[in-house]
C-alpha cells in the first residue's frame, strides 16, 4: 500500500514538473524575437508611394480606426508623405516592438523589402504610406497578424479625411513633373474621419484617366525568415 501511494505521489510530481516545464518554455518563447521580410509592391498605374512606415506591435495598437478621425501624425503622413511624426509616436509606445521606415519612394510596378522583428506578444504588423499625387490618400494594412511562415495580403487606399480632395496641385506635394505643392494643408477642410478612398475624379489638375485607381493598390507579402 505504501509503495502504491509513493508511485501515485511520484506521478503527481511528474505532472506538476511537466506543467511547470511547459510554462517555462512558453514564457521564454514569448520574448523570442522573430524576423520577418515584408515585401510591398505598388500595383497602381501612376501613383507613387512615399517612404513607407512599418511597425510590429501588440494587438491593442492600431494606426487608425475607420470612421474615426485620423491622428495628427497619421494626417501628416497622408498629406505630406512624411512618416517620421507617426514613427516617433509609435516608438514611444511600450506596446510597439519595432518601427522601420524605408527612405525611398516606391514607383508603380516596383517592390521594396523591409525586415522587421516581432514576437508572440508583438504579433501584429502595420504598414502605411501616402499616395502621390493625392490630397490625403494613404495605403495601409492595420494591425494584421504576423504569420507562422508566410502570408500575402492586399492593401487598399484610405482617405485620412483631414484635407479636402480638391485635386489642386497647389495642395499636393510631389515631384515637379506631377505636382509640387505644399504637403500639409491645415484648415482646408476634409471629411473628418478615415474612410476608403474614392480615387481621383479629374475635378482640377489631375486627370482621372492617368491617376485614378481601383482598390487594392498594394500587394504585401510577409515571410518569416528567422
Amino acid at each position: 500500500m505504501t509503495r502504491m501511494l509513493s508511485l501515485a505521489n511520484l506521478g503527481k510530481s511528474l505532472i506538476v514538473l511537466s506543467v511547470f516545464t511547459s510554462l517555462s518554455v512558453m514564457s521564454n518563447d514569448v520574448g523570442k524575437e522573430v524576423e520577418y521580410e515584408v515585401s510591398i509592391t505598388n500595383v497602381t498605374k501612376k501613383q507613387i508611394f512615399t517612404p513607407i512606415l512599418a511597425a510590429t506591435h501588440r494587438s491593442s495598437v492600431a494606426l487608425f480606426k475607420v470612421g474615426k478621425p485620423a491622428s495628427p501624425q497619421l494626417a501628416t503622413l497622408a498629406e505630406s508623405g512624411n512618416p517620421q511624426p507617426l514613427a516617433t509616436l509609435l516608438s514611444a509606445n511600450a506596446k510597439v516592438m519595432q518601427v522601420k521606415t524605408n527612405p525611398d519612394v516606391l514607383l508603380p510596378g516596383k517592390t521594396v523589402k523591409i525586415r522587421i522583428k516581432g514576437n508572440r506578444i508583438a504579433s501584429r504588423l502595420s504598414v502605411a504610406a501616402m499616395l502621390i499625387p493625392t490630397n490625403d490618400a494613404f495605403f495601409a494594412v492595420n494591425a494584421i497578424k504576423l504569420p507562422f511562415k508566410k502570408k500575402v495580403v492586399v492593401a487598399r487606399a484610405y482617405d485620412a479625411g483631414s484635407e479636402a480632395n480638391d485635386e489642386l496641385c497647389s495642395n499636393i506635394p510631389g515631384p515637379p513633373s506631377v505636382c509640387n505643392g505644399v504637403g500639409e494643408s491645415p484648415g482646408t477642410g476634409g471629411e473628418g474621419f478615415v474612410h476608403v478612398h474614392s480615387g481621383i475624379h479629374g475635378i482640377a489638375d489631375l486627370k482621372a484617366s492617368e491617376y485614378d485607381w481601383k482598390n487594392p493598390v498594394a500587394i504585401i507579402k510577409i515571410r518569416r525568415i528567422k
